[in-house]
Formats: C-alpha cells, sequence, structure tokens
C-alpha cells in the first residue's frame, strides 16, 4: 500500500483529516499521490518565499525606523544590478528550476499509466448523472451501471469520457487529477488506486441547474471482490417472487418507466435515463441526491421537481399501491 511521502504543511494535514472523502489533501490513488506531493513541494517553495519577503520588509521598515533623519546624500547612479538584486535573483531562478523540474517528473509519472495494461471504462456525463460502461475482459461486451463507478485495488483502469449534453468535468481527488468532458470529444483519464474504501465523485464544471447534485460514489475494492461485482452486474435482474414485486415488475416494463429505462432481462428498454437493472445495489438515489432507501425511490418516482428542480425526470402519476409496488420491485433489483 503506497503511503504518501510528500511535503504537507501541518495545516494541510489537519484540514484533509476535517473534509472526509472527498479530499485531494487525503491521496488514495497514485495519479491523486503524484499531484499531492507535487502541491506540497509548490507549498513549501512558495511559502519559502512569501515568508523571506515578508522578514526583509519588516527589517528594512525596522532600519528605516532607527535610522536619524539627515540630509539625502547624492549618490552615483549605481552600474548593473547591486548585490542584494543579484541574490534574488538567483533565490527566483532557483526556486522556478525546481519546481519546473518536479512539475516534468509528475507529467512523467502520470503518463506512464498509459504504457499499462488497463481496464476500460466508459463514462458519460448527462444532465445530470452519470452512465458507466465497463468492458467485459472476457467476452468483450459492455456491462452498464449509473453513478457508481467501482475499480479494483493496484489496477490501472482507462476512463474513456464522453457527453450527452454539456460540458462536465469527471473528478474524483481521492484518487485521481480532473478531466473535463466535453461533448463531441472523447477524453481519457487513467487511474491507478491504491487503497481500499469509498469515495466520493463530483462533476466540477458548472453545467446546469442541477450541477451541485451531479456526483458518483466510487468503491475501490479488492480484485476478487470486484470480479465478482461485476459479474452480478452483468446478469440480467431475476424476477421477483412476491405478489406485490411482481405487480411492481409489471408496471415498470408496460408503463412510462420502460419508455427511458432499460432493465436487462424484462421488457424495459428505454436508454435516455439510468439503467435500473441493479439499482437497488446502489448507495443513491438521482446522482448522490438522496441515499438510497424504498421512500428515497418512491419519492423520486412521484415528485422529482421536487427534489431535483429542472431534472429530466418526468413525474410519474402512480396510485399509492402502484407507487409502493414499483419502489418494492426497484428496491429488490439487487
Amino acid at each position: 500500500m503506497m503511503r504518501s511521502r510528500a511535503f504537507p504543511p501541518l495545516a494541510l494535514i489537519a484540514l484533509a483529516g476535517c473534509t472526509g472523502v472527498q479530499s485531494p489533501l487525503d491521496p488514495a490513488g497514485e495519479q491523486a499521490h503524484t499531484v499531492f506531493s507535487l502541491l506540497g513541494l509548490m507549498t513549501w517553495v512558495c511559502g519559502g518565499m512569501y515568508l523571506a519577503v515578508l522578514f526583509f520588509l519588516a527589517w528594512g521598515i525596522w532600519r528605516a525606523r532607527r535610522r536619524i533623519p539627515e540630509a539625502p546624500a547624492v549618490e552615483p547612479a549605481d552600474v548593473g544590478l547591486n548585490r542584494t538584486l543579484k541574490v534574488w535573483a538567483a533565490i527566483i531562478v532557483v526556486g522556478l528550476t525546481v519546481l519546473i523540474t518536479a512539475s516534468f517528473f509528475a507529467e512523467r509519472s502520470l503518463a506512464s499509466a498509459r504504457s499499462r495494461q488497463a481496464m476500460v471504462v466508459r463514462v458519460t456525463g448527462h444532465q445530470w448523472w452519470w452512465r458507466i460502461q465497463y468492458r467485459d475482459p472476457a467476452t468483450g461486451q459492455w456491462i452498464e451501471t449509473a453513478n457508481e463507478l467501482h475499480l479494483p485495488v493496484d489496477g490501472t483502469a482507462r476512463i474513456e469520457l464522453g457527453s450527452a449534453d454539456v460540458i462536465h468535468s469527471f473528478w474524483v481527488p481521492n484518487v485521481a487529477g480532473k478531466m473535463d468532458v466535453i461533448p463531441g470529444r472523447s477524453n481519457t483519464i487513467f487511474v491507478t488506486p491504491r487503497r481500499t474504501g469509498w469515495f466520493r465523485g463530483q462533476c466540477a464544471e458548472f453545467c446546469g441547474a442541477q450541477h451541485a447534485h451531479m456526483a458518483f460514489d466510487v468503491k475501490v475494492e479488492t480484485p476478487g471482490a470486484f470480479a465478482a461485482w461485476l459479474k452480478g452486474q452483468a446478469a440480467p435482474a431475476v424476477s421477483p417472487s412476491d405478489a406485490v414485486s411482481q405487480r411492481g415488475m409489471d408496471i415498470v416494463n408496460s408503463g412510462q418507466c420502460a419508455m427511458c429505462h432499460v432493465v436487462r432481462g424484462g421488457a424495459a428498454t428505454g436508454r435516455a435515463g439510468p439503467d435500473l437493472t441493479h439499482v437497488g445495489a446502489r448507495r443513491s438515489v438521482a446522482a448522490g441526491t438522496l441515499p438510497m432507501s424504498r421512500g428515497a425511490l418512491q419519492g423520486w418516482i412521484a415528485q422529482p421537481q421536487a427534489l431535483k428542480p429542472g431534472t429530466m425526470m418526468p413525474a410519474i402519476a402512480l396510485a399509492p399501491a402502484d407507487a409502493d409496488a414499483v419502489s418494492r420491485y426497484l428496491w429488490s433489483l439487487k
């Protein structure tokens, strides 16, 4: 497991402990560690220069206040730079050289992931949610989910980014850097997580009224656990055994839900909205807007505009018994 060897000031370390699981100051991935190390070095170099300027400014003011007023002496023009200016110029050149050299090696470190064998993941930004597709290494087929990215620890993922509407930005600060998601263009970011756990991702480019509610969860797990999860995601939805959930499945397959959503193994084949095949296993509803629960699912179906104004999800008018059946069915899709 990789441990940080950067130069973090104490204030940054304290801040990292207070910001939870979405912080570039607590790197859990190779790329995030590289960026954090560069940030630490820049903080020390620039902070040292700033303190030196303040020290000499204070020293100059102190000397001027102690000096006895007298008539200003007329001195000949100085030829060339005086010694003080030469010293400061040398300090600035050395500092910039250190930063440029460190930036060069950081770029090389980030680019080194391109030469590795990597798992391919497609991430498409929508207003305001994320479509996530994995290429099955065994079959080459694409396995789709939404708003939740799973990655194996110590493995490199090639994440191909695209947008279905406006400019978004893919950002998981604990694991990697930031990459814009641009309509009509495919950008690529490589991610190599080094620590297991849950981390929060976020759209980092203003993309409309619900930009703040365009989050996604990232789970870094062992290779075995990831392989088992991916195999489960590839499987179609299981038909429910109880009558209420069965009623919910019939409503989803024959009603408005089927026009926008797909449930693999059923009659719902829409593509406008997120894949619901295993929606009940996700941590949140509506891209991080609500924690996953039956109540959240039922509220989202009935009043999406009240929970996320401006969302493309229309309100679905269902009788109370039907709404309960649909939420029970979706909750069972693990």
